[in-house]
C-alpha cells in the first residue's frame, strides 16, 4: 500500500469532520455569514505566506532536482497566486488593507503556521513533505466535494471553482506521486514520524476552519 493512501485510510473520519464542518457546508450552500469568510480570507492570506516558506525550505532540503524545481514552484504559487485570489475575495467583500495588515494571526494560524515552519526548519525531506500534504489533498477534496452540491450565484463560487478545478488537482497528484515515492525509500521511524506530521497538520486544517467559523481570536489573552 502507497504511503498516501495509508494515511488517507488512517486519517479518514478526521477528513470527514472537515467535510462537514458548518463552515464548508454553509459555503457549498451559499449560506455562510460573510463575517466568517473575511474572518478566514485575512487569516488565510497571513497563512500562504508561512506556507510558501515551509514549501521553499522543502525544495532546499529536497533530494533531486525535479524536487526542487516542483516545490520551489508550489511556493511560489501559494504566494503569487493565492495571493492574487485573496486580493480579489478582498475586493469582492470590502477587507480593506489596513484591516488586512491590522488583524494579527489568530490562536489557530499562528499554532499552524508555527507548526509548519518549525517541521520545515527541524524535520528530514520526507517528514515536512507529509506535513504540507493536509493542506493540498483536503482542500482538493472538500473542494471536489462541495463543488457537487454548491448552489447557482454562489458569493463563495469563486473558491469553489479554485480548489475543485482541473489545474488545483493536477497539482495535488503531483504531491501525491512525490511523496509516495519518496516514502517508498524511508525506513519504519521515518514513515511514522511522516504519519504523524499528516496528522497534525490534518488537526490544525479543522481548527483553523473551525476558528474561521466562529471567528476566534485569542480567547480575551490579547492586551
Amino acid at each position: 500500500m502507497h504511503f498516501s493512501q495509508d494515511v488517507w485510510h488512517k486519517n479518514i473520519d478526521l477528513y470527514q469532520k472537515i467535510l462537514h464542518h458548518p463552515f464548508n457546508q454553509e459555503l457549498s450552500s451559499g449560506t455562510l455569514d460573510p463575517t466568517a469568510f473575511c474572518h478566514y480570507v485575512i487569516q488565510d492570506a497571513h497563512y500562504l505566506l508561512a506556507y510558501g516558506r515551509a514549501l521553499a525550505i522543502c525544495a532546499a532540503k529536497a533530494f533531486d532536482a525535479d524536487d526542487v524545481i516542483q516545490f520551489t514552484e508550489a511556493a511560489k504559487i501559494a504566494i503569487v497566486v493565492e495571493r492574487s485570489l485573496h486580493r480579489d475575495f478582498m475586493q469582492d467583500f470590502a477587507i480593506s488593507k489596513v484591516q488586512f495588515e491590522q488583524t494579527p494571526l489568530t490562536l489557530a494560524c499562528h499554532h499552524y503556521t508555527s507548526f509548519l515552519t518549525a517541521t520545515a526548519w527541524s524535520e528530514s525531506y520526507p517528514v515536512v513533505l507529509a506535513a504540507l500534504l493536509p493542506c493540498f489533498w483536503i482542500y482538493a477534496e472538500v473542494g471536489k466535494a462541495i463543488v457537487q452540491h454548491a448552489v447557482d450565484n454562489n458569493p463563495y463560487q469563486a473558491w469553489i471553482d479554485t480548489y475543485s478545478g482541473e489545474d488545483f488537482h493536477t497539482a495535488v497528484a503531483q504531491v501525491i506521486a512525490t511523496i509516495d515515492r519518496i516514502a517508498a525509500r524511508c525506513d519504519a521511524d521515518t514513515l511514522e514520524k511522516m504519519h504523524q506530521a499528516y496528522t497534525r497538520g490534518a488537526q490544525l486544517e479543522w481548527l483553523f476552519w473551525d476558528s474561521a467559523y466562529h471567528q476566534q481570536q485569542w480567547h480575551g489573552l490579547t492586551p
